[in-house]
């Protein structure tokens, strides 16, 4: 990793998760493969998120399925394509290494009782539920619009393991934390915010959208700004830990997420540009941004925005 010597400073803890640093890897990107898992985190990802598991598989959409825009950023529907959770559970069933959370998604408390009962029995850390995909119909949107169906999926994961479970939110069409609060009041142990934003783009040459499912979540620095917002106004308002996602491509963004109240943070666009070394380039900016301010640990930079 490169950061060993120092890297108590980089330590942390987020609902019982002991991390070696706050940079996780955010679901949807190279998430299936246990191989690829152990590689990423040997790159310095202090943990790593897997992508959505379904019940059963899911082959997604086709091709088109992302579109590159300038400023780092994408729009991808790829559709939470995933081999089903038996097939990942056996993928995952010698993992004794990885901090991993898994990604769990469905349309039904009984797929999150059957998935969190079978994943429980392996090395994970914890779950995160995906409440949230903004592109993929009775999985995504309008599950995490629906309070009480949020407050089932997240008593049904509870009562199944006793490993943390976090709650990825977006921008729906519920409020941002209303929503969190019925979460967290079902047992939540924390939120990650922000998912991707419905967005789309047409072409101005033969008048079509470009992605086959016309509608595609909206990833990367473009999103940041809102993404600072929500992480800010959830870290204001709960105590749980608040993992800041959206639009982080350097050490600068990941600490303003934490300035802003984030315990930790997720990134996982920016590995598409930037490639796997991502990782270790924010931690070292990290490191390198507290010793020049006199810190002893990251720790001391989450929430200082709220002291102002």
């Amino acid at each position: 990793m490169g950061l060993e010597i120092e890297s108590n400073m980089l330590n942390l803890e987020i609902a019982g998760i002991s991390l070696r640093n706050p940079a996780i890897l955010a679901s949807g990107f190279l998430g299936i493969s246990q191989a690829i898992f152990e590689r990423i985190f040997d790159e310095g990802a202090g943990a790593l998120v897997s992508k959505s598991i379904s019940k059963y598989p899911m082959e997604g959409y086709r091709n088109p399925t992302v579109v590159v825009l300038e400023n780092k950023s994408y729009i991808n529907a790829v559709g939470l394509s995933n081999p089903g959770h038996e097939s990942f559970y056996e993928e995952v069933s010698t993992n004794d290494k990885v901090p991993l959370i898994v990604s769990l998604v469905g349309s039904d408390p009984s797929d999150f009782e059957v998935m969190t009962r079978k994943f429980d029995k392996s090395k994970i850390v914890g779950f995160e539920i995906n409440l949230s995909c903004p592109h993929v119909q009775k999985l995504g949107m309008e599950v995490g619009d629906d309070p009480q169906m949020v407050k089932s999926i997240v008593k049904a994961t509870k009562s199944n393991t006793t490993k943390p479970v976090f709650v990825k939110v977006g921008i729906g069409n519920t409020n941002l934390i209303d929503i969190s609060q019925t979460a967290i009041n079902a047992g939540a142990d924390g939120i990650t915010a922000i998912n991707t934003i419905r967005a789309m783009k047409i072409s101005i040459d033969n008048f079509n959208p470009i992605l086959s499912n016309k509608i595609g979540g909206l990833s990367g620095s473009s999103i940041k700004p809102i993404a600072i917002r929500c992480v800010y106004e959830l870290s204001k308002k709960f105590s749980v830990p608040i993992i800041g996602c959206g639009g982080i491509t350097n050490w600068e963004d990941a600490l303003e997420f934490m300035i802003a109240g984030a315990t930790s943070f997720q990134l996982g666009t920016a590995m598409g540009f930037d490639g796997m070394s991502i990782f270790n380039s924010i931690n070292s900016g990290i490191l390198k941004y507290l010793k020049k301010k006199g810190y002893q640990s990251v720790k001391e930079v989450i929430g200082r925005s709220h002291k102002y």
